[in-house]
């Protein structure tokens, strides 16, 4: 098979002078430029080693582990998980990287994984799964995304087009007067680069290599069937609980017809290997019992996307009535009542989540987004505060931290804060709002 980004048709696309010049600019060394890939030992353009990759995965992970409501409380299924992915592991290409595998509290249907070998599983995919092998599948899947390198040559062909652009970004426009939708932001780093959208081919080469890694940990290949008829029924059934995932995880029936023929061809002896149906219902029995409030929340999510407040509410409602100390269902709550400007309540709802899961702290976000509606800027900052303890870098917290000092008519440190959220942000409206706050003061 031939190489993510095979070097002669992609430089192709340049000229030696600009192939030159990137060669010139680029902070790395001529091995991470040119390396062979893992799993076909071909030569591949890549920009960025493996300890780049490790680097990268430990600092975003924990902001988008946060955005998906943070890792499940339930010790037993983390353990259970965790003990699927390592068996797969042992068999890739790549058994030295420090994979950990984690339920994340979402109720949506997705799963990913970060370069560095950090894989994240949602509630919502789980409840929908049939057996263990489907399981392995789905992390055999996502183990062949690190293995093959999916996302760091995405990223260094990213750094070429930026490296041959040029340029810093500048705050344009108009500073702002006012920051009409500070209420509705919710943190978090965010990693659209690093779980942006897979091409066609990422996608069957990381399908082929969860068929191998899973056969070789003892399963059936019938588990990737099972997993893409899941996906390919959930997609015709519930288009709006998959979305994520298919925008992640081009879907195709392609996809489903190859894993039948490959198991078929490849693996036709491997047929009666374990499938676990009965282990997986045990492990899960827990996680499958929410399966009607997750799509509630799924239901309310979608109403949330479309504005629709009030529709969103009521599932949401139904949903912490079927388990009224879910973590997730209160934050989306709180965001909820954000949209609708209750901050009271919001804060309310966000308060019973950070009782719920302490360590969490999307639920310190929410709450000092909500104090800053009902104009208690001393709880917000104390909020923001918490938040940035539990989960130091996220320059959104820094800029909420100006605007609550702001609140206060406490320039000086608004002023710091402001600052400092410049130094990592440069566009947007909160960019502007500082630049405005700092431009005013005197500050520039």
């Amino acid at each position: 098979m031939n190489s993510i980004f095979d070097d002669r048709a992609y430089l192709g696309n340049l000229t030696r002078r600009d192939f030159i010049k990137l060669a010139a600019l680029a902070s790395v060394s001529t091995l991470a430029a040119c390396a062979a890939n893992p799993v076909t030992g071909q030569s591949q353009l890549m920009l960025m080693g493996e300890g780049e990759e490790v680097q990268i995965d430990k600092s975003n992970t924990p902001h988008q582990f946060s955005v998906d409501y943070g890792v499940t409380q339930d010790a037993a299924l983390a353990g259970y998980v965790t003990g699927v992915g390592a068996s797969l592991a042992r068999v890739s290409h790549r058994p030295h990287m420090p994979y950990n595998f984690n339920v994340v509290n979402a109720t949506y249907v997705n799963a990913y994984a970060f370069p560095g070998g950090s894989i994240a599983i949602t509630r919502g995919i789980l409840a929908e799964l049939d057996n263990e092998a489907e399981l392995a599948a789905l992390i055999g899947h996502e183990l062949g995304h690190v293995n093959a390198r999916h996302t760091a040559a995405r990223m260094s062909k990213s750094k070429i087009i930026g490296t041959l652009v040029g340029g810093a970004s500048l705050i344009a426009g108009t500073a702002s007067e006012g920051l009409g939708n500070l209420a509705g932001t919710v943190g978090g780093l965010g990693a659209s680069l690093l779980l942006a959208r897979y091409s066609r081919e990422d996608e069957r080469q990381a399908d082929e290599l969860g068929m191998d890694y899973m056969v070789g940990a003892g399963y059936s290949p019938q588990g990737m069937v099972g997993l893409m008829d899941v996906l390919r029924s959930m997609g015709k059934r519930q288009p709006s609980a998959i979305e994520a995932m298919f925008s992640s995880h081009p879907m195709s029936t392609e996809r489903y017809n190859t894993a039948v023929a490959r198991s078929k061809s490849r693996y036709g002896d491997k047929q009666n290997l374990s499938m676990h149906k009965e282990r997986y219902m045990d492990s899960t029995a827990k996680l499958r019992k929410l399966a009607p409030m997750f799509k509630l929340f799924q239901e309310g999510d979608k109403a949330m996307g479309a504005k629709e407040y009030a529709v969103a509410q009521s599932r949401y409602t139904e949903g912490l009535q079927l388990a009224p100390n879910d973590y997730a269902g209160l934050v989306m709550m709180a965001k909820c009542q954000i949209a609708q400007k209750n901050g009271k309540s919001a804060a309310e709802y966000a308060d019973r989540a950070r009782r719920v899961y302490p360590r969490e702290a999307q639920a310190q976000h929410m709450h000092g987004v909500a104090s800053i509606q009902v104009k208690d800027y001393a709880t917000a900052l104390a909020d923001f505060t918490a938040y940035e303890r539990l989960l130091p870098g996220n320059p959104t917290t820094v800029f909420m931290k100006g605007f609550s000092y702001e609140g206060m008519k406490d320039k000086q440190n608004a002023a710091q804060e402001y600052h400092r959220y410049l130094k990592a942000v440069t566009q947007g409206e909160m960019a502007q709002h500082a630049y405005s706050r700092l431009k005013t003061w005197g500050y520039l």
